[in-house]
């Protein structure tokens, strides 16, 4: 396991620190994922946020610190990832849309049922369900682990296309999605939920 990464750049607004996670690597039991799509959700300020509504007992770890890991069940269906993001105590984070695995492949497609590499980490269940990230991992410094975050060198911006979020019903038009550019690994869009 690698050791401990310095976060503390994501102790900024999410919506300047979910672009500084495109290109990141996040590792877990044997896998490892480049991100190449994330969406930012802000907190109080934000109607799509699980902490729209201010702190629960699901969304107590968006309040901070920046660099944790928030695991939710969707529709009870596909675990989520997200990075927390911002200064402690003003919840906000970074949904991990899609990847490409880039260690541990053959692991990947295992948990996967595919061997197609393009759609292994496609999709924020498929990301989860190849790295394994399941609820057990909430609450994760991605510092030390069992889940890591390794950021490198920022993506050019030039590199990065934003647009809307993907499958919320409010604030769905926010341009708060960031992806790299023509990669293949990047989940398709779907407008939000009816009603």
């Amino acid at each position: 396991m690698p050791g401990s990464a310095d976060l503390s750049v994501l102790e900024r607004p999410v919506l300047e620190a979910a672009p500084l996670l495109l290109g990141a690597v996040l590792r877990h039991d044997g896998v490892a994922v480049r991100i190449t799509e994330v969406e930012a959700y802000a907190g109080e300020a934000d109607p799509a946020s699980h902490a729209g509504r201010g702190m629960t007992p699901r969304s107590a770890v968006m309040f901070g610190p920046a660099g944790h890991l928030y695991v939710y069940l969707a529709y009870g269906a596909n675990f989520c990832a997200n990075v927390v993001t911002g200064p402690e105590g003003e919840a906000s984070a970074v949904l991990l849309r899609a990847g490409e695995v880039i260690e541990g492949l053959e692991l990947a497609q295992a948990r996967r049922g595919t061997s197609v590499k393009r759609e292994l980490a496609r999709g924020p269940g498929r990301l989860c369900s190849a790295l394994g990230i399941r609820l057990r991992d909430n609450r994760t410094d991605l510092r030390v682990g069992p889940v890591t975050l390794e950021l490198g060198v920022p993506v050019d911006p030039a590199l990065v296309s934003t647009g809307p979020r993907v499958g919320v019903s409010k604030a769905a038009d926010v341009p708060w999605r960031f992806w790299l550019t023509g990669d293949p690994t990047v989940s398709a869009y779907r407008s939000g939920a009816k009603g």
